[in-house]
């Protein structure tokens, strides 16, 4: 735990945390992979909250630390019934979920708007490293969060304390997936139902990770020297970056006009080869968490060969992105947070699909094919303003998948004490069909 210095020089909470800790009975739906969403419940216990937790597969089970744990064993089509029927007789007042287009927490969100509950969405953060997302109702492109230049044009800018390091690291990240597809395995006989947006086959995703690991270790050889000639005197400014998202992001597969990346790479390759200029180059860079699963690098050779653009193309994987940021010339995305970043650095940005930061003014407001000749500036009093409101509103200093300073000691300036409800103030849970199961000590 923080000693008092290090806790005052935390950030205080976000508006949307503070909320949160303000209900008096908080539902806890899947989380992300580890012990965040225990921790968190951890918290809101301490702040006075009732806090009741419902496992979907034996990974959500191991990573949990206490009681008020139900497993949901019934099929899919049955659970709307089943919530509405929990968040009724536990008189729940908020909702608590990551991963808001998971099939399972499109039916919890939808009960919840029906009976006026609370919903609060966690994700990966706007703004890293260092924070995750906080939001009330939902994020990014579902976000309520202004997109008019004009609403921030009038926003002071206080000072944030800088957020503490989380030391996230990618290797025990993947031992934490690691460890939830095993536990998701070996408990399946007590989830005969369940079902996952992922795969979690025991065989194939061990698989897919070493052979990731293999990736990582030749593109460091490969790669080597790539670096240093797309940053030196030379090459400086004169290329385009492209950040690569995940496949099965749901910032791809509901909140873009593309059906997957590779569409995404041929329309790109297609606007650079017809209209920008024929002295800079397009460098592609491969996202780190689909090393396991995709490769482009095929597609990526016959697109340049076929658009005669193969000396200006470049693929790769695992480079310093803030430095590469700090020398592109203008980045092209879909909706990655990596956009914002590139704006940190004071790179134009255009973005092909729907975002939290798609506002104009803070980032290209035109169409591809002109984004190539003249990307512009980047307002950065547009820029500090709209990173500000982020952090007071909705970021959270922690990591999902290593430290999480914010939730490890009470901050200063506190909203006032939430209001405590007795579980003996509760009636008894009845719920019908498909049971409920205590697993406090499974």
């Amino acid at each position: 735990m923080p000693t008092a210095t290090e806790a005052a020089s935390l950030p205080p909470w976000p508006t949307a945390f503070r909320a949160l800790v303000d209900r008096r009975h908080t539902l806890i739906l899947q989380g992300p992979m580890g012990w965040f969403f225990s921790d968190l419940a951890a918290l809101l216990t301490q702040q006075g909250q009732l806090v009741t937790k419902v496992h979907f597969n034996g990974g959500d089970q191991l990573f949990w630390r206490h009681g008020g744990a139900l497993r949901y064993t019934g099929r899919p089509e049955a659970l709307a019934d089943w919530l509405r029927e929990l968040m009724r007789r536990q008189r729940i007042d908020a909702v608590v979920l990551f991963g808001q287009m998971r099939p399972i927490h499109c039916v919890a969100r939808a009960v919840a708007q029906e009976l006026g509950v609370g919903v609060f969405v966690f994700e990966e953060g706007y703004l890293r490293p260092n924070y995750v997302t906080i939001e009330r109702r939902g994020v990014n492109a579902l976000s309520r969060l202004p997109r008019s230049a004009s609403f921030y044009a009038d926003q002071k800018l206080p000072h944030h304390p800088a957020p503490q390091p989380t030391t996230q690291d990618i290797r025990r990240t993947a031992l934490i997936a690691a460890a939830y597809g095993i536990a998701a395995i070996a408990l399946r006989p007590c989830y005969p139902h369940q079902t996952h947006h992922r795969s979690l086959n025991p065989v194939t995703e061990p698989l897919r990770w070493a052979r990731s690991y293999l990736r990582y270790l030749h593109y460091k050889v490969s790669e080597h020297g790539l670096h240093a000639r797309l940053t030196s005197p030379d090459r400086s400014k004169r290329w385009f970056l492209v950040p690569l998202q995940v496949q099965s992001d749901s910032q791809i597969t509901h909140h873009s006009p593309y059906p997957d990346i590779e569409t995404f790479i041929r329309d790109v390759m297609a606007s650079f080869a017809a209209h920008a200029p024929d002295e800079v180059g397009l460098v592609i860079k491969h996202h780190p968490m689909d090393r396991a699963y995709s490769d482009y690098r095929r597609l990526i050779q016959q697109e340049a060969q076929r658009l005669h653009i193969g000396h200006r193309v470049v693929y790769l994987h695992d480079q310093h992105l803030p430095t590469l940021l700090d020398h592109t010339r203008g980045v092209i995305t879909i909706n990655s947070t990596v956009g914002l970043q590139a704006l940190h650095h004071g790179a134009p940005v255009i973005t092909l699909g729907e975002s939290v930061y798609s506002m104009p003014g803070l980032v290209y407001d035109g169409p591809l094919a002109t984004f190539w000749r003249a990307p512009g500036q980047v307002n950065q009093a547009l820029y500090q303003r709209f990173r500000h409101h982020l952090v007071a509103h909705t970021q959270l200093n922690a990591s999902f998948y290593a430290k999480a300073p914010a939730l490890q000691a009470r901050l200063p300036e506190m909203p006032a004490p939430v209001r405590h409800t007795r579980r003996a103030d509760l009636p008894p849970v009845e719920l019908p069909s498909p049971r409920i199961h205590d697993v406090a000590d499974a």
